[in-house]
């Protein structure tokens, strides 16, 4: 398994619509071939900072088959509005896991 960690800067003061439109397209991942976890953090220091934090098969699962996808068209028609910039992306594959 690989995760998907794009770091979204929201507008301030738009926090909790942002969170809204995330949780109604939680489905969309939910149903997305290879997806197997989604869950969203919100920074404390900077709390317009969020993480979405998306537990794929592969990365192609993610950036062709999911990113193709008219889920992928609708989820950033939901929470797209909210972004104060670009989110920034990146995949990351676990190397430790000592203790949960």
């Amino acid at each position: 398994m690989i995760f998907e960690i794009a770091e979204i800067e929201v507008h301030a003061g738009q926090e909790e619509q942002f969170e809204s439109a995330v949780a109604q397209a939680s489905p969309l991942f939910r149903q997305a071939h290879g997806c197997l976890s989604m869950k969203l953090e919100r920074g404390i220091e900077h709390p317009s900072r969020y993480r979405l934090v998306v537990g794929w098969n592969s990365v192609d699962d993610h950036m062709l088959t999911f990113r193709n996808s008219e889920s992928f068209q609708r989820w950033r028609e939901l929470a797209g509005p909210f972004f104060a910039s670009p989110p920034k992306v990146e995949h990351v594959s676990c190397v430790l896991d000592a203790f949960s």
